[in-house]
């Protein structure tokens, strides 16, 4: 009270009092800057005070260069409030408020005393501030969202948007006018789904102009893979899959179960029914939230709709997927039949926008290559030809890119029909029969001939052969009379 006492005297007194009003929307937790020029710029102003309507003094400088806060004006010991030295020279006397809170709200007068002169300035501070109750709330619990302005300017006009799309009143959310002593606002209010997941704006519409936009994101609590029902999962025949049904890691669950539900209704065939081959995903012993379940290896049965469900907080939380299994079909031609037809089919085609074949080698180095042939879903090759073994794989695509392949083998002799690969095997086998006997054969001759090159080399010197003969009898002789003496 002292001082709007003293402040009334001055203003009194002095001549040259100047009074301007500006608003200022600020989001709360941002920088607010208050805006206070003095014209013509007063660099050697004797004071400068800034003061809130029933809050007292703000920040204040003497004339002789002393410095004053009030006591709620600082944070932790920092002042959150002050004006730069720095802007002084050219007559900038602005307000700059850090970490701007709702409280912070409301009407400041700044007054730049120089000489004779009193320049006063009036600037309204709004702060805009959005919040969720609760902060993350759970699937099928109530929900609100505020936009709250302080001080409530009249005639402003809130608009919403999620995810930068206009919203009104839907997806069981709606707006419920929330009148209070000083603020009147808007606020959004209905049951949480994953409809209302996202980031939520808060556009403020002043005087024809779009003062602010403020968003807060909302995250639901419940099952966030898949993120949707009906979400479809592509897997070959044969090939292994894992169907996902992952809870938020917060949730306390109880009776988790898989069903598959009935074709063409949502009420399950049996209830936690899974095929012998669906396994718990290996990540749920880990993470309990983690109901996912593993499959080996797909079969054509296994396609169909299946639910994932659990309790949490006597609120049952569902999720349903659809399994698309994935084959191809081949066809021989009976005129030709070097010629196969190949048939990409899947369980459900409602997603696919196109079918591409691809062919795939790979050389001796493990390198792959890959080679696009034609779209379609239907693609006739001839299985003879020695280029188009290997694998051919049949790539299926939705608006968003690649949804899935499968592929189908070609060996490198399966080109040959029944008849010529038979004959092929047959004659094979005689080619091999003939082969080992002729180098039997060709063995015994070789040893004959042997034989009797040897023999015609002794016959050539018979009277040697009788010479060597004799000396030898003549030399066991002797060794036999040695021995009896």
């Amino acid at each position: 009270m002292w001082e709007y006492f003293i402040f009334g005297g001055i203003t009194l007194l002095m001549t040259g009092v100047r009074c301007e009003v500006t608003e200022v929307f600020v989001k709360a937790g941002d920088l607010a800057v208050l805006p206070c020029k003095s014209f013509p710029p007063s660099p050697s102003a004797a004071a400068v005070y800034w003061v809130k309507d029933k809050g007292g003094t703000v920040w204040r400088k003497q004339k002789s260069g002393l410095q004053y806060w009030g006591s709620t004006w600082s944070q932790d010991g920092t002042p959150r409030a002050q004006c730069p030295y720095s802007e002084f020279g050219r007559g900038d006397y602005s307000l700059h408020i850090t970490n701007v809170r709702e409280e912070d709200g409301g009407n400041y007068t700044c007054r730049v005393l120089d000489g004779g002169n009193v320049d006063e300035q009036k600037v309204t501070l709004r702060v805009v501030k959005m919040s969720v109750s609760p902060p993350v709330p759970t699937l099928g619990n109530d929900v609100s969202i505020s936009c709250n302005i302080t001080p409530w300017p009249r005639g402003a006009i809130l608009l919403w948007r999620l995810n930068e799309s206009p919203f009104a009143s839907q997806n069981g959310m709606r707006a419920v006018p929330r009148p209070g002593r000083d603020i009147t606002g808007y606020v959004m209010m209905g049951k949480a789904t994953e409809r209302i997941s996202g980031n939520w704006t808060c556009e403020v519409l002043y005087r024809g102009q779009t003062q602010t936009l403020v968003t807060v994101p909302l995250s639901v609590k419940g099952i966030v893979q898949p993120s949707s029902d009906n979400t479809k999962v592509y897997a070959a025949v044969g090939s292994a899959v894992t169907l996902p049904c992952v809870f938020s890691p917060s949730l306390i669950l109880s009776g988790p179960t898989w069903e598959k539900l009935s074709s063409g209704s949502r009420s399950p065939s049996t209830p936690d029914f899974r095929p012998a081959s669906f396994t718990p995903s290996p990540s749920s012993s880990q993470q309990p939230w983690d109901r996912s379940v593993s499959v080996g290896e797909v079969g054509v049965d296994d396609e169909g709709t299946y639910r994932c469900s659990g309790t949490a907080g006597g609120y049952k939380l569902s999720r349903t997927l659809q399994l698309v299994v994935a084959r191809i079909d081949s066809k021989i031609s009976s005129k030709k039949k070097a010629t196969v037809t190949l048939t990409c089919l899947l369980s459900d085609e409602s997603e696919v926008t196109d079918y591409k074949w691809v062919h795939v080698t790979h050389d001796f180095n493990g390198s792959q290559s890959e080679r696009s042939v034609q779209t379609g879903k239907v693609l006739k090759i001839d299985k003879m030809a020695e280029e188009n073994s290997g694998e051919w794989a049949c790539r299926f695509y939705g608006e968003k890119g690649i949804l899935g392949n499968v592929t189908y083998h070609i060996p490198l002799m399966s080109g040959l029909t029944g008849e010529s690969a038979t004959g092929i095997s047959n004659n094979t086998g005689t080619v091999i029969g003939l082969s080992f006997l002729l180098v039997v054969l060709l063995l015994i001759l070789a040893q004959m001939y042997k034989n009797h090159q040897r023999r015609k080399r002794i016959f050539q010197y018979p009277a040697l052969e009788t010479i060597v003969h004799t000396i030898a009898n003549e030399r066991e002789e002797r060794d036999r009379n040695r021995a009896k003496n």
